[in-house]
């Protein structure tokens, strides 16, 4: 089976778009990454597109009337968090399987203000989260004091995390917010859920991302030296375990995910130089770090405290500012998060870059449950 490439990709800034349509947003990270790889709409095989928002509203096939309908297959998805993600990995299993040479992976999003989770229009009495809330901002914040209550992490490891990724998005362009939040005053913000305050939750965002997919023998043709190698693409749902059932289990479905990426690209956590993972809140990127395997069960916050997953330390978690700064909209993050880790890889990611980066991993979970883990190679 043919190795697949990223050989374009790129997003638009992630904010609000009011006088934008979805199709509109995903128009033009579609067209920033043909630009980025050369090619135009009539060289793409076929196009994968995530969006949560209007799942029935065919957006690929808006897309296309929006940038050139050439009559190719299109394929639309929706998997919670992991939406973006999953629209990726299926462009790369069409080119891995042999169907396709060059495919087009689009995911987009708009979004409302306000809680996330919620009924749904849910009737009956759900088997999860019986106790509290079902909005997300409960469910990590629940999460969160498990971690607390098992391995002693404290109200400020937690805060230092959003001090960490708002810092980060000073360096990023494309990020929604590029300020600074020292300690203090995250600490003492609106308190949302404990131990998350509101600038410790993740932000509401329109946004767009896309990426150009190629096969060995294409990426060949078009020349290596910007391309980078997707060394595994793993998506996975929950595992039945024997748990409490009036708490959802955020961690299951990550490790799972994670044991099967490593073990594909026949690599170990050690071998990553740096991390996008799904920081929906800060509680939930200390549990990842675990999740993950960057650090033994119970380290998490000793990473935090000494820096380790700060740009310079030994893995940079959420160099791009994160969930938490740059935003999330929820159908494009799988595919921004790819597209942050490849910009390191090529050398191009300026005031943020991690130096000498060859491996990245990219994380997103959908509480529900989905969770896309793809760790990328640089080529040249």
């Amino acid at each position: 089976m043919s190795d697949v490439y990223v050989v374009g990709i790129d997003m638009i800034k992630f904010g609000r778009f009011p006088e934008k349509t979805v199709p509109q947003l995903g128009a033009k990270a579609a067209l920033m990454a043909l630009d980025d790889a050369d090619l135009a709409i009539q060289d793409m095989q076929a196009l994968y597109c995530g969006n949560l928002g209007q799942a029935s509203a065919m957006v690929g096939q808006r897309i296309l009337q929006e940038i050139g309908q050439t009559g190719i297959c299109v394929v639309n998805c929706a998997n919670a968090c992991a939406t973006g993600a999953t629209a990726f990995r299926e462009a790369w299993m069409s080119i891995k399987a042999g169907v396709y040479d060059v495919v087009l992976a689009v995911g987009v999003e708009q979004m409302g203000k306000g809680l996330l989770g919620g009924a749904g229009g849910a009737k009956g009495i759900s088997k999860e989260g019986l106790l509290g809330s079902s909005t997300m901002p409960a469910v990590f914040a629940e999460a969160g004091m498990e971690h607390t209550r098992q391995h002693g992490t404290t109200f400020e490891q937690f805060a230092k995390v959003s001090v960490k990724n708002h810092h980060h998005s000073t360096l990023n362009p494309k990020a929604m917010y590029q300020i600074e939040t020292p300690l203090e005053t995250v600490m003492n913000a609106e308190m949302i859920s404990y131990p998350n305050t509101k600038l410790m939750c993740s932000v509401n965002v329109d946004g767009a991302a896309a990426a150009v997919l190629v096969s060995e023998k294409k990426a060949k043709e078009l020349g290596m030296q910007r391309a980078v190698r997707v060394k595994a693409s793993v998506l996975t749902s929950d595992p039945y375990t024997n748990r409490d059932l009036v708490m959802p289990d955020v961690n299951a479905v990550t490790r799972r995910a994670a044991k099967e990426a490593y073990e594909m690209a026949s690599l170990g956590p050690e071998d990553i130089d740096l991390v996008e993972l799904h920081d929906c809140f800060a509680t939930a990127e200390i549990l990842h770090y675990e999740n993950l395997g960057l650090c033994k069960d119970g380290e998490a916050g000793r990473l935090i405290d000494e820096g380790e997953v700060a740009l310079g330390g030994r893995v940079p978690v959420n160099v791009s500012g994160g969930l938490l700064s740059k935003g999330h909209p929820l159908g494009a993050t799988g595919i921004a998060n790819i597209y942050e880790v490849s910009t390191h890889l090529r050398a191009e990611a300026e005031k943020r870059q991690v130096e000498g980066a060859k491996i990245g991993m990219t994380h997103v979970i959908g509480l529900g449950s989905a969770c896309g883990i793809h760790i990328l190679e640089k080529v040249v």
